[in-house]
């Protein structure tokens, strides 16, 4: 186990020092603080693009909160409750970064936005991790990662060179989703991993499309404070996964489950029928 861990590190590694070598630098356009929405709002600049981190307030306190208050989200592993966390301080910590940037928009202001979202996209990893890899390694890798995060951050902002922020920020992107339909969970309600994914997606759709949106709009309101609301849908939507889920027993995968449903709908057509199915049981490892 210690050497297959070694060599996953050692390729993620090689392979992103290849690709630091044989890409360009990606300096940060000045064109990305041109906002479509400019509007001033009882004396707030940007005032769309401030108050639409409003949610990422509300619902960081509120899973904050839902940690610790009676267990009510059953982390029933300390690694988990420290990654969730600093996932939920960092969502909240989102509203102020997001709203501290848009009120001036500029390379030194936008440190401040993309630091409370990269710790949150890092302790996101780490808990992948800890549920559907390895508890210890997954509790140990909370603070690597995090760093990662922040040097990612301080290279940008020092060679004005994009490329490891580029990497924290999209490898999760790719890596939860296929972690999610290929990796058996601990808990059920795995789906909810997919639609956070979903509106992630979607949010940055919408920040490419600022312009576009808000011309579409009739300049109502801009792709960049939607991109801000569908953003906030990704806590959101893993604040309602933990609030339900439960241990399961049968860790079986959602590609297992979507086989198994695609193949009742070929025998009946659309009439899916639910169907006893035997899987075999992957013990749970109970912290100690």
């Amino acid at each position: 186990m210690r050497k297959r861990t070694a060599l996953v590190w050692g390729v993620a590694i090689v392979c992103f020092v290849v690709l630091m070598l044989v890409t360009p630098a990606i300096p940060q356009s000045q064109e990305y603080h041109d906002f479509a929405d400019q509007r001033e709002f009882l004396g707030i600049p940007n005032a769309l693009n401030v108050i639409s981190n409003f949610p990422f307030l509300v619902v960081g306190v509120i899973g904050l909160v839902l940690c610790y208050y009676k267990n009510y989200f059953k982390l029933s592993i300390q690694g988990e409750l420290c990654g969730w966390t600093v996932f939920f301080v960092g969502v909240a910590a989102v509203a102020f970064g997001s709203a501290y940037y848009h009120l001036e928009p500029n390379d030194a202001r936008l440190v401040w936005d993309r630091l409370p979202m990269t710790v949150a996209f890092t302790s996101i990893i780490a808990i992948f991790i800890i549920e559907r890899v390895d508890e210890r390694k997954g509790t140990w890798s909370i603070v690597p990662l995090i760093l990662a995060g922040i040097v990612s951050i301080v290279y940008w902002r020092f060679f004005d060179d994009l490329r490891p922020y580029a990497v924290v920020q999209f490898v999760p992107c790719i890596v939860i989703p296929v972690m999610a339909i290929l990796l058996p969970p601990m808990y059920t309600h795995s789906t909810y991993w997919l639609w956070a994914a979903g509106f992630y997606l979607i949010a940055k759709i919408e920040e490419a499309a600022d312009k576009p949106i808000y011309n579409f709009t009739f300049h109502i309101v801009s792709g960049h404070t939607i991109k801000h609301l569908c953003a906030a849908m990704v806590p959101i939507f893993l604040t309602i996964m933990l609030a339900k889920r439960e241990i399961t027993e049968e860790r079986v995968t959602l590609l297992q489950i979507w086989r198994i449903s695609w193949t009742k709908v070929k025998e009946n057509g659309n009439d899916v029928e639910d169907v006893e199915c035997t899987y075999s049981v992957v013990p749970v490892e109970e912290s100690k």
